[in-house]
């Protein structure tokens, strides 16, 4: 099992979240994002999106979260399932805490475009798997 730094260090190396809620009816709603832009501490996590997507829907209808990140070596397969809840933020200071110069491809009217929101992940609980094991984990913001 991994610390729970080298946790967040394998999370900040991953190129790809994938972001899971639940939908209106009930069922698992997926998504493949990049990873988040910003990691306070150990247990929030956030994330650059449109306010069109279906995801923002989902959740805020049902702030139940889950972010997987996982590698798949050669020889060893790394996965962590991270549990918690998810809020969507659409204040001026909460884009522009994790707004990128770049981000005009996607949003043309700036950090003010009605179109781009953040979402907040605040982490309740994970697991971790590798090379057949698993073993679930919580992620404090002070060392224990």
């Amino acid at each position: 099992m991994m610390s729970q730094d080298e946790i967040i260090r394998f999370i900040r190396a991953q190129k790809v979240a994938v972001v899971t809620g639940v939908d209106a009816d009930g069922f698992p709603s997926q998504k493949a994002m990049f990873s988040p832009r910003r990691i306070d501490g150990r247990t929030v996590f956030y994330f650059s999106t449109n306010t069109s997507s279906q995801k923002v829907e989902v959740f805020r209808g049902n702030p139940k979260a889950g972010v997987y990140f996982y590698k798949q070596g050669r020889q060893k397969y790394v996965g962590i399932h991270l549990k918690g809840t998810m809020e969507v933020l659409t204040d001026h200071d909460a884009k522009a805490s994790i707004w990128l110069p770049t981000d005009t491809m996607y949003y043309p009217l700036g950090v003010d475009d009605p179109d781009y929101c953040v979402l907040k992940f605040t982490v309740t609980g994970g697991r971790f798997y590798s090379e057949g094991k698993t073993e679930d984990f919580q992620l404090t913001d002070t060392d224990q």
